[in-house]
């Protein structure tokens, strides 16, 4: 069950408006957040995590000296701070300028100006991803479970690898594309697939056309975690025979149902 409550929550607000820094930091306290420390760049950032590990940065997008991006780049890149939980708020709606972000296993996010219950979400999974709420399967043994994860982005791998360790899940084998994991599939058995839409070579559909022809593996479960937005290629997903879909970034919980309903 979850063992953290928003009031638990240690967070790094980075935000260079003082005012928008007050505004959000009165919104996060409605929501239960208590323990903020607020800073206005970058670099200001990255002294504060280094002096103090928080458990989750929410960050805005454009600074003086960078870039949410910048941020997130360094965090990642940096041993002992790899996963920490980043949420970004932004005013940015284009979706291709918030693709990387997508790709790199942040927890949500937020638009400007965003509601409570935006906020209230993106909290949720934060204390989803920090805490363990092992899955109950009547049919499985929820530990010997053995699944393979699908995505080009090691870092996106490294999140649903995360969550899934959270629910009680702990054999995994990962593959940076569909034609890695076909050849991964034809040596060894799995319970469960999670698989990216967008990648080299062979992309999600194609991955997902390739288990359902295969007589030894049609059976397989498949939920595809995926940024797409083409309604057409989500449509042809589905009809080919994926069992759910998330949108990346997607709640634990959500995650969590899926399973339960898909693996029963």
């Amino acid at each position: 069950m979850r063992s953290l409550s928003a009031a638990q929550l240690n967070l790094l607000l980075v935000e260079p408006s003082q005012l928008q820094r007050k505004i959000i930091t009165q919104q996060l306290n409605a929501a239960g957040v208590m323990a903020i420390d607020g800073v206005d760049s970058v670099a200001t950032a990255i002294e504060s995590i280094r002096r103090i590990k928080p458990d989750l940065i929410v960050s805005a997008l454009h600074f003086s000296d960078g870039t949410a991006l910048d941020l997130l780049s360094w965090i990642r890149h940096t041993p002992g701070f790899t996963e920490l939980p980043f949420m970004l708020v932004s005013s940015e709606t284009r979706r291709e300028q918030l693709e990387t972000f997508r790709q790199s296993g942040v927890i949500a996010i937020l638009p400007k100006p965003f509601t409570s219950q935006h906020l209230s979400s993106a909290i949720a999974a934060t204390l989803d991803l920090l805490s363990a709420d092992e899955l109950s399967l009547e049919y499985y043994d929820t530990e010997k479970l053995r699944v393979l994860i699908v995505d080009d982005s090691r870092m996106a791998r490294n999140l649903i690898r995360r969550v899934l360790t959270n629910l009680g899940i702990h054999h995994f084998a990962e593959a940076a594309d569909g034609s890695e994991a076909i050849s991964i599939l034809s040596q060894e058995g799995f319970d469960l697939v999670v698989t990216d839409y967008n990648m080299p070579e062979v992309n999600g559909l194609q991955l997902t056309e390739h288990i359902r022809g295969h007589e030894e593996l049609a059976h397989l479960p498949i939920l595809m975690v995926t940024s797409e937005s083409n309604q057409t290629h989500l449509s042809n997903v589905a009809q080919c025979g994926v069992n759910a879909m998330v949108d990346k970034p997607f709640e634990p919980t959500l995650v969590k149902r899926l399973l339960q309903r898909m693996l029963e």
